[in-house]
């Protein structure tokens, strides 16, 4: 078991952060696993109490102890899945959707905008969806 013995400041600072303003719940969650360990509660107490996880505790007690206060309270960045599309490629889907309709169609559906696109280098695999989700990044609306 990982014991927690905050300083004064720290106790101070936590206390405020779970009182005061608004602030994401699982950092407002983490604040009160320390406050609680502080008061020497065991690992499945707070666990119960807070109605998280008992690797939960554990894992915000060892990054309070590995990293500091503010490393235990923020979560790390996550990458997340790559962009397929560089900014080339965006702007070129947003700039043909600004442009005129093709003959015989009132304005550009993303089915039409799709197969438009897959004609150009590197966007041979380019979908609706994606298109779909460039558009409404650049708040454009083809209706």
């Amino acid at each position: 078991m990982v014991e927690i013995k905050l300083e004064e400041n720290e106790e101070k600072f936590l206390r405020d952060f779970v009182k005061k303003g608004r602030k994401i719940a699982r950092e407002l969650t983490r604040a009160r696993i320390l406050l609680l360990a502080n008061q020497q509660k065991g690992d499945t107490e707070i666990a119960e109490t807070l109605d998280v996880g008992r690797n939960s505790v554990w894992r915000t007690k060892k990054k309070y102890h590995k990293e500091g206060l503010q490393s235990a309270l923020t979560e790390k960045p996550r990458s997340g899945q790559p962009k397929k599309y560089t900014d080339k490629h965006e702007a070129e889907v947003i700039a043909q959707a600004c442009t005129e309709s093709p003959d015989g169609y009132k304005r550009w559906t993303l089915a039409l905008l799709t197969e438009e696109m897959r004609k150009k280098d590197g966007l041979e695999t380019i979908n609706k969806e994606s298109i779909r989700l460039i558009l409404k990044k650049a708040k454009l609306n083809l209706g």
